[in-house]
């Protein structure tokens, strides 16, 4: 028995889910490749050329924002979807002395987690809230990023805008830089996340509780009151989860490593100019092209998700097909039986 297969979105919010992961992966793919245009020409040459990646890079920009501010409006104007904020906002209270309990717990001097710092630890859906405080700190900075990014892209979008306001043209490339400071943090924290959740020991190695509607899963298998949890110690590992989390964690690393040397090399950022290195470096060009790799791992799974997803609704209504046959059978059975005993068939 285990609840870890239910669903956590609602219909429309596994769409937007999948929508906003493709159009942040069509940025990255096109930001970088001209940011990183020594190591990624071949990224270039594959979406056609630089007109066409700067184009690609307008749209799927575009559609950010267009996700944005749908998003926003869906989550105010729906009254169920306004009660869920009060879920994502900080409980100052209870998240400050989960932090500081997970400090002691992680120092020794206590026990167990604070119920809000636990999230998928084998606890059952009223013991503890619906995201931990790191789930919140992690919405929150993601939030922000996207905000800014989406400005400062607005902002280099028209360039001259700038350079006319400020009468200065160093300004215009500062905003340059701070957008590629954000993207460079963004980078990083999507292949994280991809990691985090393509290597979950319980979901490995796609997390389904992503990609289909919680109500078309069963919260439990069996009578949930017949047990203390929710049953992850009754999983078992996959025989691939090893080698694969340990690689898949390795390229994280080294892509992570291989956009932070290029950052530095081509704009100044997050480090000054001054620790960059040399122009031409083999292993920067490697570890970046292992960056975007883990990007389109990121994006590959994404989409087998939604395939898995698809197949499992197709699952779900021939099963149910099955079953209105089935009981039309046994209702036709009876009505013979009625007939042969010399009633009459409705």
């Amino acid at each position: 028995m285990t609840n870890l297969d239910h669903g956590k979105f609602s219909r429309v919010t596994t769409i937007f889910h999948s929508l906003l992961a493709l159009t942040v992966f069509f940025l990255f793919f096109t930001g970088y490749s001209i940011a990183f245009n020594a190591e990624l020409w071949w990224l270039v040459e594959l979406m056609g050329g630089n007109e066409w990646v700067l184009t690609i890079h307008r749209a799927a920009g575009f559609a950010l924002m267009v996700l944005t501010v749908f998003w926003v409006l869906y989550m105010l104007l729906r009254p169920s979807s306004r009660s869920n904020l009060r879920d994502v906002l900080p409980d100052l209270k209870n998240d400050t002395a989960a932090f500081v309990q997970d400090v002691k717990f992680a120092l020794g001097y206590a026990e167990e987690r604070h119920p809000h710092a636990k999230q998928f630890a084998g606890y059952k859906a009223d013991e503890v809230p619906l995201l931990s405080y790191v789930g919140k700190g992690v919405i929150a900075i993601f939030a922000v990023e996207l905000v800014l990014l989406m400005i400062s892209g607005l902002l280099i979008w028209q360039k001259t805008w700038l350079i006319d306001f400020y009468n200065t043209q160093s300004v215009a490339m500062g905003f340059v830089a701070f957008h590629g400071l954000l993207g460079i943090i963004m980078f990083m924290g999507v292949m994280f996340h991809t990691f985090e959740h393509a290597c979950h020991p319980a979901f490995y190695p796609v997390e389904m509780k992503a990609f289909l509607p919680k109500e078309e899963t069963p919260n439990f298998h069996g009578d949930p009151d017949d047990y203390d949890t929710t049953g992850i110690e009754n999983l078992r590992l996959k025989p691939t989860w090893k080698w694969a989390t340990n690689l898949f964690g390795a390229m994280v690393i080294i892509g992570i490593a291989g956009v932070l040397a290029g950052s530095m090399t081509y704009g100044g950022y997050p480090i000054p100019e001054t620790l960059a290195f040399n122009e031409g470096n083999i292993f920067r060009t490697i570890a970046i092209n292992i960056g975007v790799l883990v990007l389109f791992i990121g994006l590959a799974l994404s989409m087998y998700g939604n395939i898995l997803r698809v197949r499992y609704q197709r699952q779900r209504e021939a099963q149910g097909d099955q079953t209105a046959e089935s009981q039309q059978e046994g209702t036709d059975a009876d009505a013979d039986v009625i007939a042969a005993d010399g009633g009459e068939t409705q």
